[in-house]
């Protein structure tokens, strides 16, 4: 059991990785709690997020209930294998991660605010992991997808690493990239803790704040 586990928690290379396949697999077409298209566009004015913080199915409810948010959804990114399935991802042998794409008027959400939720709401030290759900699929990953965005991140993880470091946490492991191609995860696991309210949900924070956002 040992075994699975630390080769689940090594990430796989390019070579070794699943072919996948030409064509997207199918997906949800309405999102479930906005009950509007579920769509990748980002409309004029507005911005969009990547991140990757465990289970996707309780990282999408955190994004979906901030106010500003446009659209959520759930797929699969920072790996090799195009267009994979679920059961590709959960193999260990696609090198993708769990993530929530976020589309959101800044207006009204910044991209800061968004950052804090990402900090707050699970625990950025645990490397392969995330809680009892191990696996390359649950690293934590900040995907930027410009300049201002890549900073932004970079010191809000600083700032937030000092505070990790107080309460007695270890280093952070965060990748911070720029966004790779987004890849739609299927029709269940879109807006999962919506159809399924009482659903699984492993994400937990570590109870430090983050000195970004919202209440800096």
């Amino acid at each position: 059991m040992f075994q699975l586990f630390r080769k689940k928690a090594e990430m796989i290379a390019a070579d070794e990785a699943l072919p996948g396949r030409d064509t997207p697999i199918p997906t949800a077409a309405t999102h479930h709690v906005f009950d509007t298209p579920l769509s990748n566009d980002v409309p004029d004015g507005m911005e969009e997020a990547m991140f990757g913080m465990g289970c996707f199915w309780g990282v999408e409810r955190m994004f979906w209930k901030l106010p500003g948010v446009h659209m959520t959804l759930v797929g699969y990114a920072g790996g090799y294998t195009p267009n994979a399935t679920y059961d590709e991802v959960c193999s260990g042998r696609t090198g993708h991660n769990e993530v929530v794409r976020v589309i959101f008027d800044p207006s009204v959400v910044t991209y800061a605010d968004l950052l804090k939720v990402f900090w707050e709401g699970h625990d950025p030290t645990q490397g392969m992991r995330q809680g009892n759900d191990v696996g390359t699929q649950y690293r934590s990953g900040i995907y930027t997808y410009s300049d201002s965005q890549r900073a932004a991140s970079e010191t809000s993880r600083d700032a937030f690493a000092q505070r990790l470091l107080s309460a007695g946490y270890g280093a952070v492991t965060t990748e911070i990239i720029d966004a790779p191609v987004f890849y739609h995860a299927e029709d269940y696991h879109q807006q999962y803790l919506s159809k399924n309210p009482g659903g699984y949900c492993g994400i937990g924070g570590t109870g430090v704040t983050c000195p970004v956002g919202v209440g800096a």
